[in-house]
């Protein structure tokens, strides 16, 4: 059974900072996905750049930080492995590099977002769902660069911006107390139990 947590303690610390940590990577992933479907005239992947840098980057390694030292190791992995991985494919657009090589780099980090799955069992169908699709999206986007096929890169698209769409719904959920699937939704997945 939950516990009551004071203000201030840890736990409280650990969502506020898990709710960010999920707006962050719901933007991130958000304006990477839509990037890659072409839905919009003129807005690439590449244009996500910044964002990856930076909210998904630079933000979401820091959160994963401030999750280690609340004692969230899942979370702190969890941001820090994604925000390595954002701030690596952010600085990375416009490196010449060949598909297979792009491609491996994505079917590498997929390996990550399916460890993340499988342990976010616990956490609630929002967290858990984000890094499926996440996986998914990495997949797709991976064996599309191998294959040269756009429309698998735009089906890609689609689950990352879904996944985005998951994360940041999730964690405005927690924010503004909206109704959510899951007691332990996106923000809620450090609890005290006792």
């Amino acid at each position: 059974m939950d516990n009551v947590v004071p203000a201030g303690s840890t736990a409280t610390s650990s969502t506020s900072t898990s709710t960010l940590g999920h707006l962050a990577l719901g933007l991130t992933l958000l304006a990477f996905g839509v990037g890659h479907t072409g839905v919009i005239d003129n807005v690439t992947a590449a244009d996500a750049s910044a964002v990856a840098t930076w909210v998904g980057g630079v933000a979401l390694f820091i959160a994963g930080l401030l999750e280690f030292r609340a004692g969230s190791a899942g979370t702190g992995t969890a941001f820090a492995g994604l925000g390595a991985f954002w701030f690596t494919w952010g600085t990375g657009v416009g490196t010449e590099v060949s598909a297979e090589a792009a491609g491996l780099f994505l079917l590498l980090w997929a390996l990550l977002a399916l460890t993340l799955t499988v342990a976010s069992a616990g956490s609630g169908l929002f967290v858990q769902g984000v890094y499926g699709l996440l996986t998914v999206t990495l997949l797709l986007l991976g064996i599309a660069s191998f294959a040269e096929n756009g429309g698998l890169a735009k089906a890609g698209g689609w689950v990352g911006a879904v996944a985005g769409l998951a994360a940041w719904y999730g964690a405005t959920a927690a924010l503004a107390k909206w109704p959510a699937f899951s007691r332990r939704a996106a923000g809620r997945g450090v609890t005290a139990t006792g």
